[in-house]
């Protein structure tokens, strides 16, 4: 582990949301002995609001906040910040770590908008030449929901003859394999090469497979990214024995992020074996691995029309009609309850209204305390029970834009109450964004852009009533620290070289129009930041 860090005053800062006022000056502030400064909503004192401010960090930790030249500490380093902006450092709520770290290496077929052209995608790839030997030409990405030819495994073995090819679907809840990619995964004979759901998802390792240190130095350059774009935590929710993993990689030298390792079903017993409850600090990890929640896998997803609703898809009819209901409550009830007693919270992936309906009400019978991970279509009389349970919403606003077309497809109706975010805050729950990485890419500023302004890539906002503020999505990325750093708070903070909160940033309210929506979510996605510090240590620094 890194050695701890040297103290340092951030000196000349500003604190976020200073540029939408004039500075005020005056003798606000603290003295090195510290104090917490914003009042019951988050926002900076007066004496602090539109000036220069001082942040003071000692063995990791906030020491004291206040007017600049106000705070000091004559034996510690200075870092003139010259103006910038700090805030507390940024959360993503839920990632796939491992599975992001090999996305960044695989064949991009997010683009392609046809079997066809993903398709062509594998043969210019193979082009370059065949994946090394024992191991298959892996892509990820694609969305098949809108194609309008069917991807099946004849049209991956035309062009890639006997080389096995995987390709992982954006969602990660199916998969397109070759004849030859079959095989290396251990399927016989496949009607179409496509898998979904139950049939993909136990075999999802065989593309995954890597020694250890390959895969752990990928991890490592994927956190690398993440703290050079203001993260500091992640709840990571890989499907693996978390707690293993995660161990190695601290004791040999992993201190990027902060991390909450989930557990999984499999390896359910051996964490209530050793007692581990939510929130435990694991030794020999430098204080940066806690033991995260219960995570179970309810439904499928909408891209795969697994997501599991009251009403059944357009066009399809039999049992699965409405969706794959994977662990039902007969189930999910006694998992949760078992997590609970063991002293775990439970997060729970729920995309389907129904699934949601029963998350919720699996959460009452329990008395669990988590979050529904995903809650993309909601039932209206659901969402006061948010807040009436205490139950958070984990949500991933990129994925609306990403899939705003195929749920007007096969959500047709019902879109009105898809990625509901502005209904769930109006009801009171409690929302933390984050990204599903890969799903979407592990960047909080993309989470935030969407949940403001329901628009990427030129489109007009889709659903714009269902937008949050900034200031309440820039909360629900920094894990309940707010928008200002706090003596006696961990030194995670972020530098940024703009104030995410400047005038017209918000674009305004639901009815802004479509140009500001886009100017605002353009600043955000590409917010620079300057530096990120993790337990007052610097992850990432360009000044």
């Amino acid at each position: 582990m890194t050695a701890a860090a040297e103290p340092v005053l951030l000196s000349n800062a500003r604190l976020v949301g200073s540029s939408n006022v004039g500075s005020v000056g005056g003798s606000g502030g603290v003295g090195p002995t510290g104090a917490t400064f914003g009042g019951s909503d988050g926002a900076p004192s007066d004496g602090l609001v539109g000036g220069l401010v001082d942040v003071l960090v000692r063995d990791g930790v906030v020491v004291a906040v206040g007017a600049a030249g106000r705070v000091g500490d004559g034996g510690v380093e200075r870092v003139d910040l010259d103006g910038r902006f700090v805030m507390p450092g940024l959360w993503d709520a839920h990632v796939h770590l491992t599975q992001w770290a090999l996305v960044r290496r695989r064949l991009d077929l997010s683009g392609a908008r046809s079997a066809a052209e993903a398709v062509a995608l594998v043969r210019d790839r193979l082009a370059d030449g065949p994946p090394e030997p024992g191991t298959a030409l892996v892509g990820y990405g694609f969305r098949d929901g809108l194609w309008p030819d069917a991807p099946t495994a004849d049209l991956l073995d035309a062009v890639a003859g006997e080389v096995p090819v995987v390709l992982v679907s954006g969602d990660l809840h199916c998969a397109w394999l070759s004849t030859a990619g079959l095989r290396f995964a251990g399927v016989g004979a496949h009607p179409t090469g496509l898998l979904r759901e139950g049939e993909w998802l136990p075999l999802a390792a065989v593309v995954d497979r890597a020694p250890d240190h390959l895969a752990d130095a990928w991890v490592a350059d994927a956190a690398a990214a993440a703290a050079a774009r203001g993260v500091v935590g992640v709840v990571d929710l890989e499907i693996t024995d978390n707690l293993t993993a995660w161990r190695r990689r601290f004791a040999t030298g992993f201190d990027a992020l902060r991390v909450r390792s989930g557990v999984w079903t499999p390896w359910l017993d051996d964490v209530l074996a050793e007692g581990l409850s939510s929130g435990d600090v694991l030794p020999g990890t430098g204080g940066l691995m806690e033991q995260g929640p219960f995570k179970v896998v309810t439904d499928g997803s909408l891209n795969t029309r697994t997501a599991y609703c009251h009403d059944p898809y357009p066009g399809l009819t039999g049992s699965e009609a409405h969706g794959i209901l994977s662990v039902p409550p007969a189930e999910l009830v006694p998992l949760m309850a078992r997590a609970v007693a063991g002293g775990l919270r439970c997060a729970i992936h729920a995309i389907g209204d129904h699934a949601n309906t029963l998350a919720l009400d699996a959460f009452a019978a329990t008395g669990a305390r988590g979050s529904v991970e995903h809650a993309q279509l909601l039932d209206p009389a659901d969402l006061a029970r948010f807040a009436e349970l205490g139950v958070v919403a984990s949500v991933q606003p990129e994925h609306a834009m990403d899939d705003r077309d195929i749920a007007d497809r096969h959500w047709a109706g019902r879109t009105g109450r898809a990625f509901a975010f502005g209904a769930l805050d109006d009801a009171g729950a409690v929302l933390a964004l984050g990204s599903d990485a890969p799903v979407a890419p592990l960047d909080p500023w993309f989470a935030v852009a969407a949940a403001v302004s329901r628009s990427r890539d030129g489109r007009a906002p889709w659903h714009p009533e269902q937008r949050i503020g900034l200031r309440t999505a820039l909360e629900a990325s920094t894990d309940g620290r707010g928008l200002v750093p706090t003596a006696g708070a961990p030194a995670d903070l972020v530098v940024l070289d703009a104030d995410p909160l400047a005038p017209g940033a918000d674009a305004g309210d639901a009815d802004a129009a479509a140009a500001d929506l886009a100017a605002a979510a353009k600043s955000l996605r590409d917010m620079p930041v300057a530096a990120t510090l993790l337990a007052g240590r610097w992850t990432h620094h360009k000044f």
